[in-house]
């Protein structure tokens, strides 16, 4: 244990560190890829690189994230999700250029989201899933550009009409809430008939155990799929020229 009992120090982030993380998209884009180093501290030396165009702080032990995180002024993409995060600056709002930002799996309750959020005019993607919101600000309607919402996994009893009528929203995952009635959940979505039964969750962010179980599912699916649509074999049995009564009753136990 590190001196004071608060535990070992994580892994330090150089400058020279964050200059060899930089990849370049598909597109052309420049991201800053320091997901999974063990951080516990944003390294503000990153701050120094505040021309990239994506942000990944993705699956660490960052506790706190600093008003200076608003000097990224091109970021469009910003993961912060599944870290130790109970609360956002409010020089996020400043940050007008992000169209995705990935909060969830962290520590964020209501008081933690701060209503400059509510600047954020161009994004496209809010994931605040798996927190412990038990609301959410009305204000986050101001967000017209808005095509996903991720509130899943949080203690939320209600949706504000705010978010419901957002003009743009196309996915929307408020699943496992204690909304007061059961059925309230699916009864939401269904007043929203432009929304499917959706998850924000994309396979670059599942850690690879977790991507394994999704395919694997999928190829269960898919399997179950086939064989629903292939015509069932004929039962054969072979020292019956013509199967008995019984036969005919239990055809499944003689395939």
């Amino acid at each position: 244990m590190a001196k004071g009992g608060k535990g070992p120090k994580g892994k330090k982030i150089t400058l020279n560190v964050a200059k060899n993380c930089i990849k370049i998209t598909f597109d052309g884009r420049k991201r800053l890829d320091l997901s999974k180093m063990g951080i516990t501290n944003f390294p503000k030396c990153i701050l120094r690189l505040n021309d990239v165009d994506e942000l990944d702080l993705s699956r660490n032990l960052i506790r706190k994230i600093p008003e200076s995180i608003s000097k990224f002024q091109n970021l469009r993409w910003l993961d912060l999700h599944s870290n130790y995060i109970d609360k956002l600056p409010e020089s996020i709002g400043q940050m007008t250029t992000l169209l995705y930002l990935n909060v969830s799996n962290n520590r964020l309750t209501t008081n933690g989201l701060p209503v400059e959020l509510n600047q954020l005019k161009n994004t496209r993607t809010l994931n605040l899933g798996l927190n412990h919101l038990d609301s959410v600000p009305t204000t986050l309607g101001a967000l017209k550009e808005l095509h996903e919402v991720g509130l899943y996994d949080n203690l939320l009893t209600t949706i504000p009409k705010s978010i419901s009528k957002l003009p743009k929203l196309k996915k929307l995952n408020t699943k496992r809430n204690p909304f007061p009635k059961a059925e309230e959940s699916d009864t939401f979505i269904d007043t929203i008939r432009r929304l499917d039964n959706l998850y924000l969750v994309e396979e670059k962010d599942l850690c690879s155990s977790c991507l394994k179980k999704c395919q694997q599912a999928r190829d269960k699916l898919n399997k179950i799929k086939n064989m629903a649509t292939t015509a069932p074999r004929k039962a054969i049995f072979s020292n019956l020229v013509s199967p008995n009564s019984m036969a005919k009753d239990s055809q499944e136990d003689w395939r």
